[in-house]
């Protein structure tokens, strides 16, 4: 059985399993938009959604915009609350992620985690473009992950990058344009850059960050509870922006 096959069957299965109460979840690199080329022929007007953290590069939307007229859908943007970010901003600075990695993963919680899982809330599952042979936080991702709340579907997982670039020329599937200026993943605007011959696909993510860098350390909330420095710094974000 072909990589393909194998995928779509994947993706069938699911959408029978769950119906309705599903979605993509893509910011619109190659593996998403084949996952998204696989739903739509599969399920015709199933929900595609993308972050927009207010950080994107201009390129992204472009992309946005070609997969809504190529498959007749309106792509649904997930934005982060306004307060929570004008908190952050207000307290931290607006780049900073720059300053250590606690400060990355919050700027993250905040444009990113907490909204997706906002709109999460109810759904079954979702599909999304992961592959293994990505990095080796990724070695060990399932193409079904029940363990996940919503259900988590990667049915590119085992794939090969040879295996998304082959369905993307046979589909003429529409490309980001950052890959052409040597981009491999691509995220938000300040937070990713090309990449030289050899290195990672995803080297160009939060590439100023070191291993130093990463210790959060642990920190105590007011009632005793161990936390880390971005748990502390955003439950201060949180709190401010309540107010």
């Amino acid at each position: 059985m072909s990589q393909t096959t194998a995928a779509i069957r994947v993706v069938e299965s699911v959408l029978r399993e769950f119906g309705t109460g599903i979605a993509v979840l893509t910011s619109f690199q190659r593996e998403g938009v084949v996952i998204v080329d696989m739903v739509q022929k599969a399920a015709s007007g199933t929900p595609v959604l993308t972050i927009d953290t207010g950080r994107l590069p201009p390129a992204t939307f472009e992309m946005i915009r070609s997969i809504e007229q190529r498959y007749g859908i309106a792509v649904e943007r997930i934005q982060p609350d306004p307060a929570e970010v004008a908190s952050m901003v207000e307290s931290q600075g607006l780049d900073l992620f720059r300053d250590s990695y606690a400060q990355r993963v919050l700027c993250c919680q905040v444009r990113k985690v907490r909204p997706l899982a906002r709109r999460l809330n109810g759904v079954g599952a979702f599909f999304a473009g992961l592959r293994r042979s990505q990095s080796e936080s990724r070695g060990e991702i399932e193409i079904v992950d029940r363990s996940s709340t919503p259900v988590k579907i990667n049915p590119l997982a085992d794939w090969s990058m040879a295996d998304v670039l082959r369905y993307t020329a046979d589909n003429n599937l529409p490309e980001h344009p950052l890959y052409a200026a040597g981009y491999t993943s691509i995220g938000c605007d300040p937070c990713t850059r090309a990449v030289s011959p050899g290195e990672d696909e995803r080297a160009g993510r939060w590439w100023w960050e070191t291993d130093e860098e990463k210790e959060c350390g642990l920190h105590f909330s007011p009632e005793g509870k161990v936390e880390r420095k971005v748990d502390v710094l955003l439950r201060e974000i949180l709190e401010r922006a309540s107010v």
